[in-house]
């Protein structure tokens, strides 16, 4: 079964609807939705922003249902000149911007056993952008960096770009895939760009999240009748 998160109902909403024969069941105040999305199995959930929010459902959803695979859907900012508004983004790694032990051991964004980024599955990752450049987008591959915040300003932005060399800004990919890494779970990310991460975000964000997550969406379903 492939799991579907996304952090808010405009980035999962269009999936839970198409889903036939569903059944739902609720776990830590989390709603999944089982059935069949392109006559493949599937299980969607809404997580609400943020990294505990994440990380606490993509570890809900592999101890309560069959998932063999994970996808993370749903928009994110840019954080390189050359990543636009309704670009896509397929994260080839992801990072957490704001875990900061450096001043322990001198490594910013060191997550797990070493760890500064945890890499996703090739062969998802490399079929999630296939079918995103078949459905004529623009797609970027690279570092998505997570972290607690709405990026909102050019400092910020240039920070993360520089430390992580990230080229796409969010709030709940980096938990999923420290989770998923955990788990042994093959993931990805997906990502359409909602606005640049700059002084501009607060305008674009609300302007664009709906066309973003719209394109997020029906790339998971050509994926699925691919």
């Amino acid at each position: 079964m492939l799991g579907l998160i996304g952090a808010m109902d405009v980035e999962v909403n269009a999936l839970k609807n198409a889903i036939k024969n569903k059944s739902c069941k609720t776990v830590a105040s989390i709603e999944f939705v089982t059935g069949e999305l392109e006559n493949k199995q599937v299980c969607v959930a809404q997580c609400s922003p943020g990294k505990v929010n994440a990380a606490l459902c993509t570890q809900a959803m592999i101890d309560n249902f069959d998932i063999e695979k994970i996808i993370n859907i749903g928009v994110g900012c840019s954080l390189y000149s050359g990543v636009c508004i309704k670009d896509i983004v397929v994260a080839a790694e992801l990072c957490q911007y704001d875990f900061d032990t450096s001043a322990t051991d001198g490594v910013k964004g060191l997550v797990l056993n070493g760890k500064t980024s945890i890499e996703t599955d090739c062969v998802l990752s490399d079929e999630l952008a296939a079918v995103a450049e078949q459905s004529g987008a623009v797609v970027h591959r690279g570092c998505i960096a997570t972290g607690d915040t709405f990026i909102a300003s050019n400092e910020l932005k240039a920070e993360i770009n520089r430390e992580f060399g990230a080229i796409c800004g969010e709030m709940e990919g980096g938990a999923i895939a420290q989770v998923c890494y955990i788990n042994k779970v093959p993931f990805t990310v997906l990502r359409t760009i909602s606005d640049g991460g700059d002084e501009n975000a607060q305008m674009d964000y609300p302007s664009f999240k709906e066309v973003a997550a719209k394109i997020s969406c029906e790339i998971i379903m050509k994926y699925l009748r691919g």
